[in-house]
């Protein structure tokens, strides 16, 4: 019997993960034009987040003893959760999934260069190249100024922003603290706030479908997310990355499957620019991540001999 490497283990866990996402994505768009986008995140926000509490409790990761700077990371990260899922949802229940999705795809190359601003990470001029031509392939998505842009192309732009606060924020908590912790509080987070909308707003009745559609997503979120920590811990994160964009896949068939809709060519071109930037710059992370490595390893060698 053939055994499977850990980051072949690793790649089909991040694949997973990333079509239970979209899988969730396309339940909500289902629903977009009878549930109120702000009962919708509560109701499935109630049962993702007692599920991942269950997990949290199996796991015994369910804690709550941090240190001041990161429960001011986790709450920033929490934010910008909130802010992130309703822009893009907002966008996607007036878009096509497949064009919301393939904006999203910039997040990699957002991410690179917040971190070289805000936290000094050096950023190669290989680099520098592949993030700039990679905006240009955004550009070819969103296509400003033309017919085929409206507000909600913003949207999107707007939740890669936020998702970028969301993982720099993640970037900087501790060891200590447990991954499954941070999800329970971004989807208690985003039920809350969920709540608080539709407190103010008038409930809509749901029917046994649109029941549905939200208990599939939210197996979908929970599975989503099972599947992105296993694969984080299963391979190196340099191999098992690039299947992130396994999501795009997933929306191009998803979006013409069940809504009919297939993005222009000049968007499929822009994507796969995007795309291919993104895993490039993944990359280079990988091998400057390494190169660090060996210089310091070398340095405590060194040091080691000297004394």
């Amino acid at each position: 019997m053939m055994q499977i490497s850990d980051n072949m283990r690793g790649a089909a866990f991040m694949t997973g993960s990333m079509v239970a996402f979209t899988i969730n994505d396309t339940f909500l768009k289902g629903l977009s034009l009878d549930i109120p986008l702000a009962q919708t995140l509560f109701v499935r926000g109630v049962g993702t987040t007692f599920c991942l509490l269950l997990i949290s409790y199996f796991m015994g990761q369910l804690r709550l003893g941090y240190s001041r700077s990161d429960w001011m990371l986790i709450l920033i990260r929490a934010v910008a959760e909130v802010v992130a899922a309703y822009l893009f949802l907002t966008a996607l229940f007036h878009m096509p999934i497949a064009n919301a999705s393939a904006i999203m795809q910039a997040m990699p190359l957002s991410v690179a260069v917040a971190a070289a601003v805000f936290f000094r990470e050096p950023l190669g001029w290989r680099r520098i190249v592949a993030i700039l031509i990679g905006f240009c392939g955004v550009l070819l998505i969103v296509r400003p100024g033309t017919e085929g842009f409206n507000i909600y192309s913003g949207y999107v732009l707007a939740s890669v922003a936020a998702v970028t606060v969301r993982d720099l924020a993640a970037r900087r908590l501790s060891r200590s603290v447990p991954s499954t912790m941070v999800a329970v509080i971004a989807a208690a987070a985003v039920c809350l706030s969920g709540g608080v909308i539709t407190a103010t707003t008038t409930w809509v009745a749901m029917d046994q479908s649109a029941w549905l559609h939200i208990t599939g997503a939210m197996f979908m979120v929970v599975l989503g997310y099972v599947f992105s920590v296993t694969a984080m811990r299963t391979g190196e994160i340099g191999f098992v990355a690039p299947f992130r964009y396994a999501s795009l896949i997933a929306a191009l068939i998803l979006g013409y499957v069940v809504f009919g809709d297939w993005p222009r060519n000049i968007t499929l071109l822009g994507a796969f620019i995007v795309v291919a930037t993104g895993m490039f710059t993944i990359y280079r992370e990988q091998v400057a991540a390494r190169r660090l490595r060996r210089s310091a390893l070398s340095a405590q060698g060194q040091s080691q001999n000297g004394s």
